[in-house]
């Protein structure tokens, strides 16, 4: 069992840089590619960013390749975005996620994930 936490959300101006926390509880942590997603008030949860259990690969949606960069602490038991030269466009609910083990789906797409955060809302202003 994984329980996630998100933190770091907040209201900034476009141009503005965030870091999203998601701290885990469960031994499963250091062996689970983990993920983020957001979702827009009437949009589908859209993948973001993920990392490998060894944190040695990384992958990126192409909207916020360059600008996103996501890493790990496994000794924290945390995983973090860092979030730069932000647009309104990334407006959201940021969430999350831990992989299935054994998951033979993409890992881009949310049914690959068994465990996710609450989410925490990051509001970009133009």
């Amino acid at each position: 069992q994984v329980q996630l936490v998100e933190s770091g959300g907040g209201l900034v101006q476009a141009g503005d840089s965030l870091r999203l926390s998601c701290t885990a509880s469960g031994r499963t942590f250091t062996r689970s590619t983990m993920g983020w997603f957001r979702q827009a008030p009437g949009k589908e949860r859209e993948f973001v960013s993920a990392i490998s259990w060894g944190g040695d690969s990384t992958y990126y949606a192409g909207s916020v390749k360059g600008r996103f960069t996501i890493s790990r602490d496994n000794a924290k038991n945390t995983v973090y975005l860092q979030m730069n030269r932000l647009e309104p466009e990334d407006t959201a609910i940021y969430l999350c996620a831990a992989r299935t083990s054994g998951s033979t789906l993409s890992l881009t797409v949310p049914v690959s994930y068994g465990y996710w955060g609450q989410g925490t809302q990051v509001t970009v202003s133009s």
